[in-house]
């Protein structure tokens, strides 16, 4: 596969760090971002509301409850 470049705006510190990682380090992050950029493209189109939707159904099933998204959001 022939490799392109591309431009994304990012905030100082993480352009800190990669700058100041191991060029194996580098290679890594490279890939670790094709791979996620690869997946969002991936992801079904639905409205805000479908995919607010599906996180929802997905965190209740894992157990999360009204009462522990409220002390996750309140900080207790």
């Amino acid at each position: 596969m022939s490799e392109a470049v591309i431009t994304i705006p990012i905030d100082a510190e993480t352009a800190r760090v990669y700058h100041t990682a191991s060029p194996d380090d580098q290679k890594k992050i490279q890939l670790m971002l094709r791979l996620r950029l690869r997946e969002l493209a991936e992801l079904p189109t639905g409205s805000l509301v479908e995919i607010m939707d599906e996180i929802g159904a997905k965190a209740e099933a894992r157990g999360l409850t009204p009462e522990i998204l409220e002390a996750l959001l309140h900080d207790e």
